[in-house]
């Protein structure tokens, strides 16, 4: 595996690969690696490609008060997953690398990205969609591997390869999940082991969503009602969003179409926030 942490040497290593005939698969990340992220490396090369992992923290993405700071960072760790995964190059560039002083350039998606954690993060996809697009021009990947985890996310950067024509397959893991149902979340590190055990009512919230889909009920404002109950009796948890969306768009749904639909969530758990979801 290559460890590079500048654009000049990530161009050259992938272009080394494309050169050999090897299709490439970018995987970006926030580094904090854990086993969700591990799946999407082994998706990938299950599928005959060459991973290329950004482990970045990236700035951009978070508002004034939000955790930038504090973030989970285990670089060595994040090396050893992924040399363990075959990944073919992990990139951990700087914050100067990536953003030099005086960068002043932003992308924005302005309909997918504009409900839920577009309004409770508001500087969130701006930021993620500048320097996922910065990084499909440095490795110029075949494929781009995401995680089902943040499907908002999933929408809002194919939303925008579709609008700026970019040729990049975009390729979608499913959540990985604790024994216990708590999806993996580098955020989880935060939780003591009583928040911890509240935060599982979330899950507990989404499978009765489902089962209630399950069973034929189609009222979005029902199955929300039931999860938002559910929710609601554990004293640490505070709901952000909760709410049953079209996946592609991330409109909210009267009625829930069977496979079209997600529901939502965001949360709090004391000062940690989390997300979650489920297909209905």
């Amino acid at each position: 595996m290559q460890k590079i942490d500048t654009i000049a040497a990530m161009r050259e290593a992938a272009a080394g690969l494309r050169a050999n005939g090897r299709r490439i698969a970018l995987i970006p990340t926030l580094g904090a690696l854990h086993a969700g992220h591990a799946s999407l490396i082994r998706l990938a090369r299950e599928r005959g490609e060459e991973v290329v992992l950004s482990a970045f923290v990236n700035p951009l993405q978070f508002g004034a008060s939000e955790d930038f700071g504090k973030y989970p960072r285990s670089p060595a760790a994040d090396a050893a997953l992924a040399e363990r995964e075959g990944v073919a190059v992990l990139f951990t560039p700087t914050n100067e690398e990536m953003f030099p002083k005086h960068f002043s350039t932003a992308v924005a998606e302005d309909r997918v990205s504009k409900p839920l954690c577009g309004i409770s993060r508001p500087a969130l996809f701006r930021g993620v969609l500048t320097c996922w697009l910065k990084l499909l021009h440095i490795v110029q990947p075949q494929v781009l591997v995401m995680g089902e985890k943040d499907p908002q996310q999933v929408a809002v950067v194919r939303k925008m390869l579709a609008d700026l024509s970019l040729p990049v397959e975009i390729v979608a893991g499913p959540t990985v999940r604790d024994a216990d149902g708590l999806a993996l979340s580098a955020r989880n590190a935060y939780l003591m082991p009583t928040q911890r055990e509240e935060a599982l009512a979330v899950h507990q919230a989404l499978s009765r969503a489902r089962e209630m889909v399950a069973t034929g009920i189609r009222s979005a404002d029902r199955i929300v009602a039931e999860a938002t109950h559910i929710i609601g009796q554990r004293r640490r948890l505070r709901i952000i969003y909760i709410a049953v969306v079209n996946r592609d768009t991330m409109e909210a749904m009267r009625e829930v179409v069977p496979g079209q639909c997600l529901m939502a969530v965001a949360f709090w758990v004391d000062e940690v926030r989390l997300t979650d979801n489920i297909s209905l």
